[in-house]
């Protein structure tokens, strides 16, 4: 018996050891991952995983890990083991999975996990952009072929990667061997640490010897990479991990982030190296790009008031080289994954790396114009062959010559990174122009001096134009594969809004546009008396669309600015319809509600919606028979003035758009 009983002492010390084992295991697994030393997280949860353990949380870590050093096709084995597991994931693993599943070509199954990524995620931005345009692939195979690329003739089997230009010479980041007695590497992947080096292009097409890009000031104890200059060639900006005085620093977690540093040349040496006043040590700030006139400053961060992983910023540069408030680019940029490595041509064009939009797989470059107000025009795919399965990033383009460079990580590459050098082809410029001619509907006379106003779904920047005599528009060089609407204006004439969806295709395309004259007032007229603010009555013919509003003289706008209940200051004076109302109890009247064009198209629609029916409801609550009235709003569909979307207008112009109107429909 006492055998027996030792025996199962055994096993459970045993089994007791072996439990601890791999609960510290994991434990000190955990701690990698949390302090983004992913390559070595990697090999502890690998070991365990080897071991038999099949843990959720594991192979959530193991597939995350993979992604974040950009190793895609690792990370979908251990994703794939994940669903295996447990189908009911997090939205974000389903995202994730997708992109790793394009790291392969599975397009079609990635498209069926989005779709349960924006089941689990609506009101996300990617599963948004996902929705509105499933057709994706169809547009990147619009915008590629466009690219002649090449080896940069840089690279090593480590990481080279961000690149950009100084006196004819390329400038790039690398994690090449140096020769160092003493090797340092980086965490994250668990490779040498990255620094800059410089190498000469030559006229001809060749380059010259790739040597060390540091000088005094510019230690390579620490990453260093990306660095942008200004066009005299005297101010830098690069990143670098956060450091002081030389030695590494961390933040409570033993996490040490990235910053911005500028330095400047001076006797041919880059000194006075100093940090931004916007970095910190509980976030990172990377990747600067300079605005063509040098006066902001674009980044990559994940500082608060992101939306994802990393957003791209930009903050102003003033006169006396001091820095602004730094600022989101916000939605029309930004999305809940990474956006990275900005790029600002000389054509005021954005290109950025990002893995938040429907793509190739992995990070895809994209680029976008900004408009002179700072907004964004439609964000696009650059398309392959910069593109491609894997992360593709850090692009930058000489506007003149159409020449530039990219970094990526797709197979058959020499190392972890590679430098690309290309030429751009074919400009991605698809314009159409729309024109047609406006006709009246009765007699298809032409009709000349007809206001139109064209606008996309987004309702930017706005185009005006007018028929000439023959009644005639254009609207030129509008863009390709969208969405437009035309508003009319026409004294005389019923407003009208017409739509149009543009081929993805260089040409023209004509819309005719027929109007319709506003009806004319029945000739039969009722005599009514108006107990106004004369002494006397006053008695006046009214006729079949007559406002009663207007011939009672009162304020159209019954509401305060967004709300659709009457204002107490404006109940004794709409009691003056009422008294009409119960005087004439023939008289039958059609409420209808207008708002401004401030505010989206759809807000200003159910606003106006809810004023009508708020204004037909108080008449009815005051003993109007419900069978005389009927409500409608009309949002910003009839503007009585210029004042559309992005068209700049006084408050009182905006004001004479926000109005109620009561019309005698019949007496």
């Amino acid at each position: 018996m006492k055998m027996k009983n030792l025996v199962y002492s055994f096993l459970f010390f045993c089994f007791f050891f072996n439990a601890n084992a791999q609960t510290a295991n994991i434990k000190n697994a955990d701690q990698k991952y949390d302090s983004y030393a992913y390559a070595d997280a990697i090999k502890a949860y690998e070991k365990l995983v080897k071991k038999g353990v099949k843990e959720e949380r594991i192979f959530q870590r193991l597939g995350n890990s993979y992604y974040f050093i950009g190793e895609l096709e690792e990370a979908l084995q251990y994703y794939q083991e994940l669903f295996s597991i447990n189908e009911n994931q997090e939205a974000e693993y389903l995202y994730k999975y997708a992109q790793c599943l394009k790291s392969v070509g599975s397009y079609s199954k990635a498209d069926k996990v989005l779709e349960k990524f924006s089941e689990k995620a609506p009101l996300d931005k990617r599963a948004v952009l996902f929705q509105k345009n499933k057709s994706y692939l169809e547009d990147i195979k619009f915008n590629s072929g466009r690219f002649d690329i090449a080896d940069a003739g840089v690279n090593t089997k480590d990481s080279d990667y961000g690149s950009t230009i100084l006196d004819n010479k390329l400038v790039f980041t690398s994690a090449r061997d140096t020769g160092a007695i003493i090797k340092k590497n980086f965490k994250w992947t668990n490779k040498a640490i990255s620094t800059l080096y410089t190498v000469e292009l030559n006229q001809d097409g060749s380059i010259g010897k790739t040597i060390l890009f540091h000088k005094q000031n510019l230690k390579v104890n620490f990453n260093q990479s990306t660095p942008v200059f200004t066009k005299d060639g005297r101010t830098m900006y690069f990143t670098r991990n956060n450091s002081v005085n030389g030695k590494r620093r961390k933040n409570e977690k033993n996490i040490t982030f990235l910053k911005l540093y500028k330095a400047v040349l001076i006797d041919d040496q880059w000194k006075e190296v100093q940090e931004l006043p916007f970095n910190s040590d509980e976030y990172s700030v990377a990747h600067p790009a300079l605005s063509p006139d040098e006066k902001t400053l674009y980044f990559a961060s994940d500082m608060p008031g992101t939306y994802g992983l990393s957003d791209i910023f930009k903050v102003s540069i003033a006169d006396d080289g001091t820095f602004g408030k730094p600022e989101n680019l916000g939605p029309e940029i930004n999305t809940e994954g990474r956006e990275t490595f900005p790029f600002i041509s000389d054509e005021n064009e954005i290109y950025f790396a990002s893995d938040g939009r429907p793509g190739l797989g992995g990070l895809d470059v994209y680029v976008s114009k900004i408009n002179k107000d700072g907004s964004f025009d439609e964000v696009q795919n650059v398309g392959d062959p910069i593109n491609s399965k894997q992360d593709d990033f850090a692009f930058m383009i000489n506007s003149k010559n159409r020449n530039g460079f990219f970094s990526s990580n797709r197979v058959n590459g020499h190392g972890l990174d590679d430098i690309y050098r290309f030429t751009e082809n074919r400009r991605l410029i698809c314009e159409q122009q729309l024109s047609g001619a406006v006709i009246d509907m009765e007699t298809n006379e032409v009709l000349s001096d007809v206001s139109l106003i064209l606008f996309d779904e987004a309702v930017k920047a706005p185009v005006e134009a007018k028929t000439d005599s023959n009644g005639n528009y254009i609207f030129p060089n509008v863009k390709c594969g969208k969405k437009y609407f035309i508003r009319t204006s026409k004294d005389d004439y019923l407003p009208k809004e017409v739509s149009i969806t543009l081929k993805k295709a260089t040409g023209s395309v004509s819309l005719p546009i027929v109007l319709e004259k506003k009806p004319k007032p029945i000739v039969k007229a009722m005599p009514v008396v108006i107990k106004g603010n004369s002494i006397k009555p006053v008695k006046v013919n009214i006729t079949i669309g007559t406002d009663l509003v207007k011939l009672l003289n009162i304020p159209m706008n019954f509401f305060d600015l967004g709300k659709a209940t009457i204002k107490k200051e404006s109940e004794p004076k709409l009691q003056k319809i009422v008294d009409m109302l119960k005087q004439y109890p023939t008289i039958k009247i059609d409420i209808r509600s207008h708002t401004d064009s401030r505010s989206s198209t759809e807000s200003n629609q159910i606003l106006s919606d809810k004023r009508a029916q708020s204004s037909k409801n108080w008449l009815e609550q005051r003993g109007i028979d419900p069978s005389r009235l009927t409500a409608k709003g009309y949002g910003e569909t009839q503007l009585v003035n210029k004042c559309a979307d992005g068209i700049k207008c006084t408050e009182k112009e905006h004001q004479q758009n926000r109005r109620s109107e009561f019309i005698i429909t019949s007496m």
